[in-house]
Order: C-alpha cells, then sequence, then structure tokens
C-alpha cells in the first residue's frame, strides 16, 4: 500500500517537531514524492547526514510502501526568529 503525503509529512514532524514541510506528489501516482524539510536538527550536519536522518523517520518505507522521495533539505535562515 502506498504512502500518502500526509503520513510523509505526519512521521517527519514526529521526528523533527520545528520542521517546516512541504511534500509534493511528482507523479500523481502517491508513489513518488517530493519533500522540502527544513528544521534546526540539521544545523552542523552534512546534506547526506540530513537525507539520512530524514530516511531514518521514515522507518524504514524508502523502497517499500514509499517508492521514491527527492529531498531538499536545509536549516532556517535566521533562527533568532522564534
Amino acid at each position: 500500500m502506498a504512502m500518502t503525503a500526509e503520513e510523509i509529512e505526519h512521521r517527519i514532524k514526529a521526528a523533527f517537531p520545528d520542521a517546516k514541510v512541504e511534500i509534493r506528489d511528482l507523479a500523481g501516482d502517491g508513489d513518488h514524492y517530493a519533500a522540502s524539510v527544513i528544521s534546526e536538527a540539521f544545523r552542523g550536519k552534512s546534506r547526506v547526514q540530513q537525507h539520512q536522518m530524514v530516511y531514518a523517520s521514515l522507518k524504514g518505507d524508502m523502497g517499500g510502501a514509499l517508492h521514491a522521495l527527492a529531498l531538499q533539505t536545509g536549516v532556517p535562515e535566521n533562527s533568532s526568529t522564534n
């Protein structure tokens, strides 16, 4: 069973409560998504480490319930405006 955009967002937000998350269905098939995830948790981490953190939040569903996820990750531009 395919994973919904809402489920992807829910899992990412559970792991990164401060995250700004945007999910797009790339193919309209509920199987290929793009995600933008901005979180303070990524500060000081390499892009690879950031992506690994997001994949870990999806609890092993990459390649199964979730076939493809194009990721863009980063840190908030101005963390002093909380």
